[in-house]
């Protein structure tokens, strides 16, 4: 009995045993000592993921860790790191993705890893299907014993191929770029505003040259006559003129640039009056032939034909900067790449620069191409087409350049932006040519800030207000045309009540009746300050907020929002008095204000402003009836006899061969209401009254300082001269 419970004894410990010993083999396989430390064997497919991830991080020197002994005795730390962070970071490798496809054991303690790859590359995605060894290697300690693989792990047998299938160990990854050709900026009629054109390269050819060698530092400043007079001719430091003649790559025939300038336009020259500029321009190339070595050719730039008549308006563009590239990732720039840095160059950025070709292949080390591993073809930017008549841009600059002015011109019925003129201006290109510290540093010290972009501002209107208060005051049934506003006044000064103190609203003429349609022809600044009061407060801000008021132009360009107060609200009887005829703190941009002229022709629609060039001409409402048919027509005959009337203000715009309605308007900037220095601004609102078939037009233009340069009579006299020029007086 006892022998066979002891037999049965045995025989459970047996399987205790057995369970324990099984337990103690499968740690001998998954379990050994690292360092004092136990950790899980790492399969080959684990270990080649743990690979992905460092590649993922950039973590070169934990990948060259993994590799087994004979791989790393092949390549260094240094070169495997090189050849590596190169490619991945080179082709712009992200969101690598590994996919294990099978495993096969070709030998004890070597095994093949199959794997697809898929990552994302500047070309695009990279997809491939590899393969790679790996290897048990046993631990330094437990090499040349006879003891069976004891501590140890796989490592991985590393070639050039595990980074790519088809790659070499004398191969190479090459990018290569197709740049895009950035699109044109054109006019309505196809005219260029931007785009492709020539400029003069300026040049040295050292083998022509008087006593001057290539490649060499050459002489000291001042031993070279001829470079002395280079470097005065084109304001070019000896230094720069050296080091550029000092480059390893000159030879005696190479042509080293020295500065680019604008080409001559023999055609200008040939005119009865050619341009100051360009004489100068051809004076001054002449010259640096004179002078041994030079050479002067013609190189591709990017041109802006209308120069300083549409700088402010087309813009400009410039080589991105570092931080440009890094507020743009992913987007295609490159160190030389360019980027709109104003106006329509920077607002139609995305659609003008196109999209870079690029392509990733695998080349010999003779450059010849061996596989191609990802492109994407080269998209070449749009073109841009406005609504700019050319011409009358051009014309509009012409007429103001010689005073601080900024004029929109529109065609009141269908909303096209004709013009979009600022003085005065620089040349856009300049910037493309390379300005000189200079030329810049009198750009932003210029007192007349030819900089500054005045039609995205907004200015005080003045007198050019009055039809919005109308507008208003009509709507609201506070004003009715025939009403006379005169019953109350004292001569050319007013104030509601003593509680005003010494404020006075002021005008410029006496006349009789005192009733709307004449406070426009004689410009009365009384009528308006008394309807505006009448009108009262909340309606009057009622009115101005549903013709735009502090809110966005719905205008391709930005601009300022016009207001008629710095706080939320009108706070006092003065300045909502003071505002009924554009003063107090009201402040409006000119393309809004031209906008809200539309509303008279178009019988009370305001026609929504653009500048992107359609076919077809289709206007497009922004706000409507933002009066009455009855009251556009109303204000509409009232404007039309500023100009009509030999009293109104606007009198000296008067054709007979066309029907003109405007209003003039002259702000007083001042410092503080007893301020008697301050400046003036003048302005003059202006639209054909024929209807849309006889050329029609719409132009508000502004001048800064005009107290005493003829006030507003100075601004209608130009756009006068404009309105002649666009639309001929018939004889």
């Amino acid at each position: 009995m006892r022998r066979r419970k002891s037999k049965r004894g045995l025989m459970i410990g047996g399987i205790a045993a057995g369970i324990l010993i099984a337990a103690v083999i499968v740690a001998g396989i998954f379990w050994f000592r690292r360092g004092g430390e136990a950790e899980k064997e790492k399969t080959p497919e684990e270990l080649l993921m743990e690979y992905t991830d460092y590649i993922r991080t950039g973590n070169y020197e934990a990948m060259y860790g993994m590799l087994n002994e004979q791989s790393r005795k092949n390549i260094s730390l240094e070169d495997f790191t090189a050849r590596n962070k190169n490619i991945y970071e080179g082709i712009g490798a992200a969101d690598i993705r590994v996919e294990i496809q099978s495993v096969e054991e070709r030998t004890e303690g070597l095994k093949t890893v199959s794997y697809q790859t898929s990552l994302n590359s500047s070309a695009g995605e990279i997809n491939f299907l590899n393969q790679v060894d790996f290897i048990w290697e046993q631990a330094a300690e437990d090499k040349g014993t006879k003891k069976k693989k004891a501590a140890g792990d796989y490592r991985m047998i590393w070639n050039d191929q595990v980074i790519f299938p088809n790659l070499g160990r004398t191969d190479k990854v090459r990018v290569s770029t197709d740049q895009s050709v950035r699109g044109e900026v054109l006019d309505r009629d196809g005219g260029l505003l931007a785009g492709k054109g020539n400029a003069s390269l300026v040049g040295l050819v050292p083998g022509k040259m008087a006593g001057y060698t290539a490649g060499t530092e050459g002489e000291t400043s001042g031993s070279n006559p001829d470079l002395e007079r280079l470097s005065e001719l084109l304001g070019v430091s000896m230094e720069s003129i050296e080091k550029k003649l000092a480059a390893k790559w000159v030879k005696e025939d190479s042509l080293v640039p020295v500065k680019t300038l604008k080409k001559v336009d023999e055609f200008d020259l040939q005119s009865a009056s050619p341009r100051a500029d360009n004489v100068e321009n051809k004076a001054l190339q002449d010259a640096l032939l004179a002078i041994p070595g030079v050479m002067i050719t013609d190189t591709p730039v990017r041109s802006y034909p209308l120069g300083e008549a549409a700088a402010h308006l087309v813009g400009y563009v410039q080589n991105v900067t570092a931080e440009d590239l890094e507020k743009h990732p992913g987007e295609g720039y490159l160190s030389d790449s360019v980027i709109g840095r104003s106006g329509i160059e920077t607002l139609y950025e995305k659609e003008l620069k196109g999209q870079n070709g690029e392509k990733i292949s695998i080349v010999t080390s003779e450059g010849a191409e061996k596989l191609v591993l990802a492109a994407i073809p080269r998209v070449d930017g749009s073109n841009i087409t406005l609504t700019i008549d050319s011409s009358l841009q051009r014309t509009i600059y012409e007429t103001f350049k010689d005073v601080k002015s900024c004029t929109v011109a529109m065609n009141p019925y269908t909303g096209e932006v004709l013009a979009l003129v600022n003085t005065p201006s620089y040349d856009d290109n300049d910037f493309i040519l390379g300005m000189s510290e200079e030329k810049w540093a009198s750009l932003n010290e210029d007192e007349r800030k030819p900089m500054f972009n005045r039609f995205r501002q907004r200015f005080a209107p003045g007198s050019s207000f009055k039809p919005i208060t109308g507008v208003i005051g009509l709507s609201t049934g506070a004003l009715t045309p025939g009403e006379s506003f005169g019953t109350d006044r004292a001569g050319l000064s007013w104030q509601k009540d003593a509680s005003w103190g010494k404020y006075q609203v002021t005008t410029l003429h006496d006349y009789s009746p005192v009733n709307l349609e004449n406070a426009y022809i004689y410009s009365d600044n009384i009528y308006f300050a008394k309807a505006a009061l009448k009108i009262g407060y909340d309606d009057f801000m009622a009115g101005l907020d549903r013709l735009g008021f502090n809110q966005d132009l719905p205008f391709e360009i930005s601009v300022s929002q016009s207001q008629y107060s710095n706080t939320e609200r009108i706070e006092t009887e003065i300045q909502l008095a003071d505002s009924g005829y554009g003063q107090g703190q009201v402040l409006m941009n000119p393309i809004h204000l031209a906008a809200l002229y539309t509303m008279f022709p178009n019988r009370g629609d305001v026609i929504k402003p653009y500048i992107t060039y359609r076919k077809e001409p289709a206007s497009e409402v922004w706000l409507k009836g933002a009066c009455t048919p009855e009251i556009a027509e109303t204000i509409d005959t009232a404007l039309k006899k500023v100009i009509s009337s030999e009293h109104g203000t606007g009198h000296a715009a008067m054709r007979g061969d066309i029907t003109l309605a405007g209003k003039t308007g002259t702000a007083e900037i001042k410092a503080s209401k007893g301020d008697t220095s301050g400046t003036e601004l003048g302005w003059f609102a202006v639209y054909t009254a024929d209807g849309p078939d006889r050329t029609p037009i719409l132009m508000v233009s502004m001048v800064e300082d005009v107290k005493n340069a003829g006030g507003s009579g100075l601004v209608v006299r130009k756009a006068r001269a404009v309105l002649d020029s666009y639309i001929p007086p018939v004889q």
